[in-house]
């Protein structure tokens, strides 16, 4: 598979008034992969993916699609490109228009981006559905008629009607039942090595994650504290709080590691220093009035805490 990549974002920043949304965030994706943003709630995940999609404009920094500056495009040619990039939201309910069938669901995307002649947008609908494993009565149906999963699956499907080079999925089985998560998952696995198609995966479930993403950022308050492949964030977690994540997740032993208290501060008042200090069990002086950089760990991985260049508490 091509190493090309998709997708960069440099330094992309978001503030709403007084609130600190986003701040420096910068990664890349290669054609044909997951990144993973993972963070508790609050942390701008969800913020980060509408960035990438100008769905809000960036205070600051850059995003190059397929090799070009999307906040450079005019208006036009924004909308013509946003065929290339398609998003997956959390609840599948709302992000369906109740008053549309499953039909004209994915055969709207089509139209608007002028694909194909009225026969040949319903073939793809048709194809589609067999996709997400949608029988083709499900065409002239509409979306109260469908379960939770089901209705994932053709907004999988109407994702998809553009022949997307990414998609962006935000949350996309957190509304659904253990029982038919996995199953979705799966679903958008098997879809992605099909079509070969770049992701960018959001979510607070680090067992997700971990199953769908082939690289891993760890937000917190805003910004990525810790980033670095797959097997490196879950087999050696560099920074305190990914290390916290981890022991907090659903069946995870705590051993050593000390369980994450307390809750996320507001984006309204970040903490000086290292925003994760008011929550670390091993925060020490240097931590209140410095802000830790990234530091190279080597084998892709890289973490912004102090103790990661021998700094230890007085």
């Amino acid at each position: 598979m091509s190493t090309e990549t998709v997708l960069s974002v440099a330094g992309l920043s978001k503030s709403f008034r007084a609130v600190k949304a986003v701040r420096d965030v910068s990664f890349s994706i290669p054609r044909g992969k997951t990144f993973g943003l993972v963070g508790e709630s609050g942390s701008g995940k969800s913020t980060t993916a509408r960035l990438v999609l100008r769905l809000v404009e960036p205070s600051a920094g850059s995003i190059s699609f397929r090799g070009m500056d999307l906040a450079g495009l005019s208006s036009g040619d924004l909308r013509a490109e946003r065929r290339h990039m398609q998003m997956i939201f959390q609840d599948p309910f709302g992000s369906l228009n109740p008053r549309m069938s499953v039909r004209d669901t994915l055969v709207e995307p089509q139209l608007v981006h002028g694909i194909g002649t009225p026969a040949e947008q319903l073939k793809t609908a048709e194809r589609l559905l067999a996709e997400v494993s949608m029988p083709r009565a499900a065409l002239d149906r509409y979306p109260h008629e469908f379960s939770g999963g089901q209705r994932q699956r053709i907004a999988i499907a109407r994702a998809l009607a553009t022949n997307p080079e990414m998609i962006v999925a935000d949350e996309p089985v957190s509304a659904l039942d253990v029982s038919v998560q996995a199953q979705v998952l799966n679903l958008m696995r098997d879809l992605q090595d099909r079509h070969g198609t770049t992701m960018l995966f959001i979510s607070h479930d680090l067992r997700v994650v971990q199953f769908m993403c082939d690289e891993i950022g760890v937000m917190y308050l805003g910004e990525i504290v810790e980033q670095g492949p797959r097997d490196r964030i879950y087999g050696a977690p560099a920074h305190p709080y990914t290390q916290a994540l981890l022991v907090s997740a659903p069946g995870k032993a705590g051993g050593q590691r000390a369980r994450l208290k307390g809750e996320i501060p507001s984006a309204h008042a970040v903490p000086s220093g290292c925003a994760f200090r008011t929550r670390c069990p091993q925060a020490f002086e240097r931590c209140t009035v410095e802000k830790p950089v990234m530091r190279d760990l080597g084998g892709g991985q890289k973490a912004a805490c102090h103790l990661l260049d021998g700094a230890v508490a007085a």
